[in-house]
């Protein structure tokens, strides 16, 4: 594998400045679980965050701090979930209330600030009525698009990745692509389209190599602006429009 691992072990992305940081994969985990915000399974949640933590960083995501200062919270309200009650700690407080607070006010502002993104800006601190122009960026303009976020996107990557026979995905193959190669390449299949699904990047893409410089190559695309890659919200379909 070291072969195939010069392609990107040593190109690393900062996705800060476009994507989501921890409190988003906090809200991401606690949607994709369907769970109630004031019954959260700590256990599972930490442990499934810690697997998306382990992920950015073996795909050379750049992981800030304040991620790893979440994943310290967890744990710490996961020992002390652990703890057996004493009768006359019944009254004590709910130790996930110390990540539930912070986890209000966060979506609290953030629906604030998406409800600001959806008026017309006229002065810095002016909105006006009215929807994005987002219907021009779609091949069918009644078909609704959110944004999509880096954790969806790694989800829609480890689908793809298991869609791979291991037998293939762990080929060693002689050939490497860098990342900025690959950027090329997907800028040339764009050329001429409105838009592609987000798996046909990954068409012909079969070793472990070449997967994940692809999808380092559509983070930094995205990063960089020269894509944008929203999901059309019913169907779920994950779309990247160039230019």
């Amino acid at each position: 594998m070291e072969q195939e691992a010069q392609g990107h072990a040593g190109y690393r992305v900062h996705v800060e400045e476009v994507f989501e940081g921890p409190m988003d994969l906090l809200v991401h985990l606690v949607k994709k679980n369907e769970v109630d915000l004031y019954d959260i399974p700590i256990a599972v949640i930490a442990s499934q965050y810690m697997d998306y933590l382990k992920m950015m960083k073996g795909l050379n995501i750049d992981v800030a701090g304040d991620f790893l200062v979440l994943a310290a919270t967890l744990a710490h309200i996961k020992s002390r979930m652990l703890l057996p009650c004493c009768e006359e700690d019944q009254d004590e407080e709910d130790p996930r209330m110390e990540i539930v607070r912070p986890l209000e006010e966060y979506l609290r502002l953030k629906y604030a600030a998406e409800d600001l993104s959806l008026r017309n800006q006229l002065d810095w601190d002016v909105f006006a009525r009215g929807a994005p122009e987002i219907a021009e960026l779609s091949e069918e303009p009644s078909e609704d698009l959110v944004q999509v976020s880096l954790f969806e996107l790694i989800d829609a990557f480890k689908r793809i990745v298991r869609r791979v026979s291991a037998e293939e995905f762990f080929h060693i193959t002689v050939d490497t692509i860098s990342v900025k190669s690959r950027i090329g390449e997907i800028v040339d299949f764009l050329e001429g389209r409105d838009s592609v699904t987000f798996e046909a990047l990954f068409e012909g893409q079969v070793t472990k190599g070449q997967i994940i410089v692809t999808f380092l190559a559509i983070l930094e695309m995205a990063k960089s602006q020269v894509i944008r890659i929203m999901q059309h919200r019913a169907s779920g379909v994950i779309r990247v429009f160039y230019g």
